[in-house]
């Protein structure tokens, strides 16, 4: 549960980050959405034995985190905590695929070892990106993007209450998970068995929570409109920072850099 506390301070933290001034911070939302899912796209477009042409592309996460100041710490924390499920998904690819792809020296590499590193690069490098989104930008300033891109309102408006309510069950089975390790004695009720009642009881009491959250902010005047902490406008600076960035992708994705800088090297030094 401990770790669960810190995983949700975390998540807390990165959001609040979005009230930074710097230059990326000061952006419209839509140019940082919209160049995030490029940078999304354009990683995940790669064949799966793909492992050099993508180590180019941490420059974005990279770039973003140094110009904004937001503490790499935390970002990579992040990582660690994801990446795990990533090498779940491809556990089974070095098994499957043992055909040699590479030679490193005598060593021979299969295609499985190959596309199970490039599942881990590519999940890194997704997941980075959409961590310094919101941290750059905040939760509801990702949402409002997405309104003023046409997605429907209804849609909207569910996710930010999706994300807001993982909060407030995260808040109460942290309370509930600490009372009863404070009420047992010698490690009773501390089974299995009790957890049936437990995740019930979390269930309900969150339902009760967020539904008093929600009249809460009912009675506040809140009519589905989002309130972000500062109003921008689709301008110059946003059309460079998307055109630039966009651009920058397409070159990457078409001209394998390492590839291109090994071949002169050698070229030179044969």
């Amino acid at each position: 549960m401990a770790r669960i506390e810190t995983a949700l301070r975390d998540l807390n933290r990165i959001d609040l980050l979005a009230g930074g001034d710097s230059s990326i911070h000061r952006l419209d939302p839509r140019a940082k959405v919209l160049v995030t899912l490029v940078y999304i796209i354009t990683v995940v477009s790669f064949s799966r034995y793909e492992i050099s042409g993508l180590i180019p592309f941490a420059i974005f996460p990279l770039a973003m985190v140094a110009v904004s100041g937001l503490p790499p710490e935390i970002v990579t924390r992040k990582l660690l905590l994801v990446l795990p499920f990533a090498a779940l998904v491809g556990l089974f690819n070095p098994l499957f695929d043992r055909e040699p792809l590479l030679a490193l020296g005598s060593l021979a590499v299969s295609g499985g070892w190959v596309s199970f590193l490039s599942i881990i690069l590519r999940a890194a490098l997704t997941v980075g990106a959409a961590l310094v989104l919101v941290a750059v930008t905040g939760f509801t300033g990702v949402c409002l993007a997405l309104q003023r891109f046409g997605v429907p309102r209804a849609f909207v408006v569910q996710l930010l209450f999706l994300y807001r309510y993982i909060f407030v069950l995260g808040d109460e089975g942290i309370r509930m998970s600490r009372a009863r390790e404070l009420r047992s004695f010698a490690g009773r009720g501390m089974g299995l068995k009790a957890y049936g009642s437990l995740v019930g009881s979390l269930l309900l009491r969150t339902w009760d929570r967020a539904e008093r959250i929600h009249m809460a902010m009912l009675s506040r005047g809140f009519r589905g409109e989002f309130h972000v902490r500062r109003e921008c406008s689709f301008g110059r600076r946003e059309l460079a920072f998307t055109a630039g960035w966009c651009l920058l992708f397409m070159l990457l994705r078409f001209v394998n850099v390492p590839h291109l800088i090994g071949v002169l090297v050698t070229g030179v030094f044969p």
